[in-house]
């Protein structure tokens, strides 16, 4: 059984708000800071009057336990009912921009299409509600077309890859892409159905060949193109946008445990 010693020298209360400060900042929260120093104070009743009200008063403070208590809590649910709730949240948050609605085309393009339809279910079950209900009812188009047709679609999860058909659309998305008409529905079409290692040999000679990724950041700055980029590095490299979104988190002061 883990132990834990108080030191010979009891900090005073205004050192321990210190420590606990410093525990809150930067990459993440120091737990076992946090654990030396609230695990092993117990103040006497004189000394709670004398406590240094800096730290249990600060904004930092309030909004990191908050975090961490959400944290864990949408970590105890199982990944569908997880992912379910995350979904709604992002839906119903009144940010409509691509922090929030990216996590509708993690769950769509970067796992199994056996989980996107497990969280469908719990989904129905919370809200009352179906998934694709709510897109219509809080996003406008052409945002709304897109999300709805990746959540809506259950793509074949075995590697079956026809390069005709790869050439073929890689010109679809070439042209639709150039002329900026990013809800062509042939577009839409392909990046909802497909299964992931067809698009992935159709990635290639639609981004390597007579163009490049530069031109959907051409297409302008919307939340549409940021939504598209997104669905296709969730489908050609989910590790380099997971690696993208943890870099994200922890870029300023503290970490968002919630995304």
């Amino acid at each position: 059984m883990a132990t834990i010693r108080v030191p010979e020298v009891v900090p005073s209360p205004p050192e321990d708000c210190e420590k606990l400060t410093k525990a809150f900042k930067g990459l993440g929260t120091d737990e076992k800071a946090i654990i030396r120093v609230l695990g092993a104070k117990k103040y006497k009743p004189e000394e709670e009057n004398q406590r240094d009200s800096r730290f249990t008063t600060s904004p930092l403070f309030f909004v990191s336990i908050l975090n961490y208590l959400r944290t864990v809590i949408l970590w105890a649910y199982d990944p569908p009912e997880r992912d379910a709730r995350l979904a709604n949240k992002a839906l119903k948050s009144w940010k409509k921009n691509i922090t929030e609605l990216q996590v509708l085309v993690e769950i769509a393009c970067a796992s199994s299409p056996h989980h996107l339809a497990a969280v469908r279910h719990p989904y129905c079950v919370l809200f009352e509600r179906s998934l694709e209900e709510d897109i219509i009812s809080n996003e406008f188009l052409p945002v709304q077309k897109v999300l709805f047709n990746l959540v809506s679609s259950y793509r074949y999860d075995k590697e079956v890859v026809d390069s005709s058909i790869a050439n073929m659309e890689a010109v679809i998305l070439h042209d639709a892409i150039r002329a900026k008409n990013l809800e062509d529905d042939d577009l839409v079409w392909i990046l909802s159905t497909r299964n992931i290692f067809q698009l992935r040999a159709t990635f290639p000679s639609w981004l390597c060949g007579k163009f490049s990724s530069q031109d959907i950041r051409a297409c302008g700055k919307g939340i549409l193109e940021s939504i598209l980029k997104v669905v296709v590095w969730c489908i050609d490299s989910p590790e380099r946008h997971f690696m993208e979104v943890v870099r994200a988190s922890i870029v300023g002061l503290g970490t968002m445990r919630i995304h």
